[in-house]
């Protein structure tokens, strides 16, 4: 069986499906590795340690959509995908809710393809768990811009000139993302605080040494997600977070509920009430936003606060973002490949039936089938 990596081409992704280490671990299972050449530049990954790995450099992009099996992280160009073989197999982030045109292109070439946002959350699926993996950068990197764009210190600083009191940094959605984002807030000096609607998410915020926000509000929703609040319980959620705002140096926000648009936190009130200097780094900028004010993948400069919004915030730690993403894309081949390197796809399991979007052709994921159907209504 033979592996394709292509050279990632959306906008701003500097990332790689797979680096020489795991190369080298598929080698040993008997399967070639086909990487196309530069795919891997980026991420500080040279041609010659994929081909010291033991994979196939080549310049022919065709080549590498021709292999049995093709990986990618950013859902790929419809034309590229184009190039899949009848029967061929497309792993990646390929956005089922919000990218009908992915899965119409999917369908139309007769392939079958896993979304590596769909691999169900259950505990047997956390090496694969490729969201959480990049959630992790995402959420170090919104401390780090936090720290960068405020202009004045994260820690307590005691000096002959006097103390400098240390910053108050408040996370608004306490995932893996905003769980990292409080850990390296706190590593910084900066004294945390993390809210989120699932009150059973308290006990792992207060674990990194914060405080824990409380509004008096509780959404708990399946799969590790947060539900969809009622009209009265936004507003009552919407003023007390108004006022709770106005108190910290930065707010990050990092609330997402997958296929829908990103839920409003911050709002331009709260925003107006922060002190002059203050920072809101949202994540949620490819969902529209948790910020009324945010402009996706802008930096600006409201009620003199900054509100930054970094798109793909992985894609800027390439060669480690990289690394774990090629390691949660391992864990899963080794669900799909059995004795001698032979494909072997079992659509009783959960996690290759939950993770599949397009099966030989027919788009079998319901939320793709819908954002598919609403597309070419």
């Amino acid at each position: 069986m033979r592996i394709g990596v292509p050279k990632e081409t959306a906008a701003g992704e500097h990332r790689v499906a797979l680096v020489p280490e795991v190369v080298s671990k598929l080698k040993a299972k008997g399967l070639d590795v086909v990487v196309q050449s530069g795919a891997g530049a980026d991420a500080l990954l040279s041609d010659a340690a994929f081909t010291e790995a033991g994979a196939q450099i080549t310049s022919d992009a065709g080549e590498v959509w021709g292999c049995d099996v093709v990986l990618t992280i950013a859902p790929p160009d419809p034309q590229a995908i184009r190039g899949l073989g009848s029967g061929s197999i497309l792993i990646g982030f390929l956005a089922p809710l919000t990218s009908p045109q992915t899965t119409r292109a999917l369908a139309d070439a007769g392939a079958t393809a896993f979304a590596m946002e769909s691999i169900p959350r259950i505990s047997r699926a956390q090496a694969m768990d490729a969201l959480s993996s990049q959630s992790n950068v995402a959420g170090y990197r919104a401390a780090l811009l936090g720290a960068e764009e405020m202009g004045r210190f994260y820690p307590m600083l005691m000096t002959a000139a006097g103390t400098i009191p240390p910053a108050k940094v408040l996370v608004l959605g306490v995932g893996v993302a905003g769980l990292q984002a409080l850990a390296t807030a706190k590593r910084l000096g900066a004294r945390t605080t993390g809210y989120d609607v699932r009150p059973e998410v308290a006990e792992q915020v207060e674990s990194l040494g914060a405080q824990w926000l409380d509004l008096g509000l509780e959404a708990s929703g399946e799969g590790g997600y947060a539900r969809e609040l009622t009209e009265e319980e936004r507003a009552r959620q919407q003023q007390a977070m108004n006022d709770a705002i106005k108190g910290f140096d930065v707010v990050i926000t990092t609330a997402l509920v997958p296929g829908r648009p990103a839920p409003r936190l911050v709002t331009a009130e709260a925003v107006e009430g922060m002190k002059p200097g203050s920072v809101i780094v949202d994540l949620a900028g490819e969902a529209g936003g948790n910020c009324e004010l945010t402009e996706p993948g802008q930096t600006v400069v409201r009620h003199e606060v900054k509100i930054v919004s970094p798109l793909n915030l992985p894609a800027s730690m390439a060669e480690h973002s990289s690394q774990l993403f090629a390691r949660n894309v391992l864990a899963l081949l080794e669900l799909f490949v059995g004795e001698g390197g032979a494909l072997s796809l079992d659509f009783d399991d959960e996690i290759v039936k939950g993770s599949c979007v397009v099966r030989d052709g027919e788009i079998v994921n319901p939320g793709a089938k819908a954002a598919v159907e609403a597309s070419t209504s």
